[in-house]
This record gives C-alpha cells, sequence and structure tokens, in this order.
C-alpha cells in the first residue's frame, strides 16, 4: 500500500482512505455483516485511514466501525486510523436542521463519539459543516484543547472556503481539509487547493466517484430506493444525468484503451492530482473495494491526462452537487 500524509502537520495514511457513510446512511438499505467485512477486506489491504461521521444512521456509522475493528487482527486494528464528522443536528425521521460548533456542543459530540467508537482518543476530528452561528475560531479552539486533552489526535476541517481556511489555521494546527474533488468537481482548484498547500493542509477527498455517477456502473434507467440521496440530487435527475452519463460514456473509452475501469480511472486521476490528496473510496462491498484499489495500479501520464481532460473538462457537469437547501451550508460555495 501507498503511503501519504496528511499535511505538515498530520499523520500518514494510506494512498487511498474507505469512507464508511453509506454502510449506514443515505445510499438506500446495506448489509451489515458485508459492511463490516468490506472494512476487514480494506485493513488486509493496507487501508489504514477510515472516515465516518456521528451523525451517519445517527451513531450506527461508528457503532459498526466499532465492531469491524474489534472483530479485525490485532495488528491491522492498531494501524487504523478514525476520522469522524461531527455538528449535524438530526431528526427522529432523519432530517436535518443545522449544525452545532458551539465549544461545549463539540466536546459533547466527542464524547458520544468516543463511546460510540470504543477507543480512547479520535484520530481526525472535524465539524461536518461550518455553523453560521459560531466563529470557526471558537470551534477549531474546542477541538484544541479536546488535543491538549488527549481525546483527539489531529484537527480537520470539511468543506470550507480559502478564506475561512486561513482563519482556522491561525488557530491551531490543520491537517486537512475534507473536501468534494473529482473529476466532475473540481471547484477547489481555484483558491481552496492552493490556499490548502500555501498553509500546509492536506486534502482528503470525497465524492472522487461523484456518488457512483462516473464510476462506470451508474445506468440511465437505474431506479433509486426511496431512502437513496441520490434521488434528490440535481446531478442524478432528467437532463442532468444524460448529459453526466454522456461524460461518463467519453471516460469508459479512454479507460477501455488503457485495460482499465472507469472507477478505476476516475480515481486514479484524483490520485494523480498531488501526493498531499488522500481519496476516499465510498465501497459498501468487497467487490466494489477490489475494484477501487487497482487504481493505485493505473499510472496516467501526460498524454492520459490531456485525453482525460478532454473528455471531460473542468465545469463540463450537469447540476449542483447537492440540492439548493444543502448547498446553502457549504461555505466552499460561497
Amino acid at each position: 500500500m501507498q503511503i501519504r500524509t496528511l499535511g505538515t502537520t498530520g499523520p500518514q495514511t494510506s494512498a487511498l482512505g474507505l469512507g464508511c457513510m453509506g454502510m449506514s446512511a443515505l445510499y438506500g438499505d446495506s448489509d451489515r455483516g458485508e459492511s463490516i467485512a468490506t472494512v476487514h477486506a480494506a485493513l488486509d489491504a493496507g487501508i489504514t485511514l477510515l472516515d465516518t461521521g456521528d451523525f451517519y444512521g445517527m451513531g450506527h456509522n461508528e457503532l459498526l466501525i466499532n465492531e469491524a475493528l474489534r472483530t479485525a487482527p490485532a495488528a491491522a486494528r492498531e494501524k487504523a486510523r478514525i476520522s469522524v464528522k461531527f455538528g449535524a443536528l438530526r431528526t427522529v425521521e432523519g432530517g436535518f436542521t443545522g449544525y452545532d460548533g458551539r465549544p461545549n456542543a463539540v466536546k459533547n459530540f466527542a464524547a458520544y463519539s468516543l463511546q460510540r467508537l470504543g477507543t480512547d482518543h479520535i484520530d481526525i476530528y472535524r465539524i461536518a459543516r461550518i455553523d453560521p452561528d459560531v466563529p470557526v475560531e471558537e470551534t477549531v479552539g474546542a477541538i484544541a484543547e479536546l488535543v491538549e486533552a488527549g481525546h483527539v489526535r489531529h484537527i480537520g476541517l470539511s468543506e470550507v472556503g480559502a478564506e475561512t481556511l486561513r482563519r482556522a489555521a491561525a488557530v491551531a494546527p490543520i491537517s486537512d481539509l475534507q473536501i468534494e474533488y473529482s473529476l466532475i468537481s473540481r471547484g477547489i482548484e481555484e483558491s481552496i487547493l492552493p490556499t490548502a498547500r500555501e498553509l500546509g493542509i492536506g486534502i482528503t477527498a470525497y465524492g472522487v466517484l461523484s456518488r457512483g455517477l462516473i464510476s462506470g456502473h451508474f445506468s440511465r434507467d437505474r431506479k433509486l430506493a426511496a431512502n437513496d440521496f441520490r434521488g434528490m440530487s440535481p446531478r442524478f435527475q432528467g437532463e442532468n444525468l444524460d448529459r453526466n452519463l454522456d461524460l461518463v460514456d467519453a471516460l469508459r473509452k479512454i479507460a477501455e484503451q488503457k485495460g482499465v475501469s472507469v472507477a478505476q480511472t476516475a480515481i486514479a486521476w484524483v490520485l494523480s492530482r498531488g501526493e498531499d490528496i488522500v481519496p476516499l473510496v465510498g465501497a459498501r462491498r468487497r467487490d466494489r473495494l477490489t475494484e477501487a484499489l487497482g487504481a493505485l495500479d493505473v499510472a496516467l501520464d501526460a498524454d492520459d491526462l490531456a485525453a482525460i481532460e478532454h473528455a471531460v473538462p473542468a465545469d463540463a457537469a450537469a447540476g449542483d452537487r447537492y440540492p439548493s437547501e444543502q448547498m446553502a451550508h457549504l461555505d466552499s460555495e460561497r
């Protein structure tokens, strides 16, 4: 397994991380046994970074990771690094009602996560979205106190813009910024990525397959379950879906010429963007994990990258990456 370092102050991790959200929420029903087997397979393959959120299934995902790590070989368990997002406020029905970044709330969320995870520390802790009513300095300061107390190892951020990144980094060392980055989500390239690099902050890139849209496995006639978030996502709607899958068809031609899959090509493209970027793959099954791991062996030369750029130009995607009410919560989009 290739190794990368998250920023100048963060931990070393595997070059690919495993995003665990889909094992508990937002992509329809999942199989608990297969989910745990997938975590075990990831650890066995050398993946060390497991990404979760305390609001994924209202704690379900943290409990699942707890079970997976407890039943994994000790050597693999000791190498695992857990990244946790917090702050999202949920309803009994599963809705989202905002974010809470107050210092006391930060410490409360952490206490519950430590209990569910069954660990004495969280490797990387980050608020999922900036609370507009609480200065980021206060939220980061509270996490810094958790670091000082030994409950957290590193401070991360999620979906923040360049200005917020600077303000946060002035308070305490930031290991990484978790943010969507893929062939069809390249908004960070203008100012966020350069600022992160200037400040020595790594990137953990989620959505590298755009929630399966550019995986090569999504079809125009696919019916999504009622509890699948993608049913409300603009990029999966009507003409937007058709236009986006046209981009996938163009990417498929390049992948076939190289003898690899569409998903492997898309993941390899993110890997090629820099050693300071760690893609998170949201595999929920072992076969999808195996396919994603194959991206580590895909070498993209200058001609390949030019061909990919021609097939899928920046800003070619149709539709926003979230519904409008969720886009409003993204500091990174302001």
